[in-house]
C-alpha cells in the first residue's frame, strides 16, 4: 500500500545533511553539505546552509519554496545571498519526521537526509550513547569509520572507534538553536594514534547529530545515532 501524507506536516525546524560526489563544476569531486531550515507551512523557506566543496567552507543565510503532497513526495528549492539556486525532491515518512532526498540540479548530490529539529536545546538534551559512522574524503584519501560515544549527561563524551579500545575526549558546545561544534581526536583504526577533526552539526527531534567536518581539505559526513 502506497504512503499517504499529510501535507500541513511537513512544516517548522529541520535539518538536512548532504554528502557524495557531485559534478556541478564539471569533474567529479566530493562534497558535504549541512543545513538548518525553517518551513513555514505556506510554502516559504528561511534557514542558512554550510558546505565543503573543493576542500573549502562556505555558508550562506538561504530563502526558497517548497511543496509537500499527499503521496508523500516534496520538492523545494534554495536560494543563497549569491543569487543562486539549489533544488531538491524526496520521499517524507507519514507524519514528515524525515525525508530522503537528493538534488536535482545535474551532477547534484544524490544521498541527503532531513530531518525534524527541536527548536530549543541545551546539553542535557542529548543522548547517553551514540553510533558513530564517518564517511567521505579529505586529501589523504577515503575515510570511513565506525564508533561508538558516550556520555555522563553533563555534557562530557567519549568515542571509541570500531577495532581500536582506546577511549578519546569528545568537546560538544551546543547553542540554544539546537546547533552544536564538536572537537573530536579520532583513533586511528590500529594503535593509538588519533585524528584530531572538528565538526559542525544540529540535534534533530530524535537526539541525532547531522554533521560535517569543516577543517580545510576534508569533505566528511558523519551521523550520531542515539541508542
Amino acid at each position: 500500500m502506497a504512503s499517504v501524507c499529510n501535507p500541513s506536516d511537513f512544516q517548522g525546524e529541520y535539518t538536512f545533511q548532504l554528502a557524495g560526489q557531485t559534478t556541478i563544476s564539471g569533474e567529479s569531486q566530493a562534497a558535504s553539505s549541512l543545513g538548518r531550515i525553517t518551513l513555514d507551512g505556506n510554502g516559504g523557506v528561511t534557514g542558512y546552509a554550510s558546505a565543503m566543496f573543493s576542500g573549502v567552507l562556505q555558508g550562506n543565510p538561504v530563502t526558497g519554496t517548497y511543496e509537500a503532497k499527499t503521496d508523500c513526495t516534496v520538492t523545494w528549492q534554495l536560494q543563497d545571498d549569491s543569487g543562486g539556486y539549489q533544488h531538491f525532491s524526496g520521499v517524507a515518512t507519514p507524519g514528515a519526521q524525515s525525508v530522503r532526498f537528493k538534488q536535482t540540479d545535474p551532477g547534484g548530490l544524490k544521498d541527503g537526509l532531513m530531518t525534524k529539529t527541536a527548536t530549543e536545546c541545551q546539553v542535557t538534551d542529548l543522548a547517553k550513547q551514540y553510533d558513530v559512522t564517518f564517511s567521505g574524503s579529505t586529501s589523504a584519501g577515503e575515510v570511513s569509520a565506525q564508533g561508538e560515544m558516550t556520555g555522563d549527561g553533563n555534557g562530557n563524551f567519549k568515542l571509541t572507534r570500531k577495532g581500536n579500545t582506546n577511549a578519546t575526549d569528545v568537546t560538544i558546545t551546543i547553542q540554544p538553536d539546537c546547533t552544536v561544534n564538536l572537537v573530536i581526536e579520532l583513533p586511528a583504526e590500529h594503535g593509538h594514534a588519533t585524528t584530531e577533526m572538528n565538526l559542525q552539526g544540529v540535534v534533530t527531534v530524535g537526539k541525532q547529530i547531522l554533521a560535517i567536518q569543516t577543517d580545510p581539505g576534508n569533505m566528511v559526513a558523519a551521523k550520531f545515532t542515539a541508542r
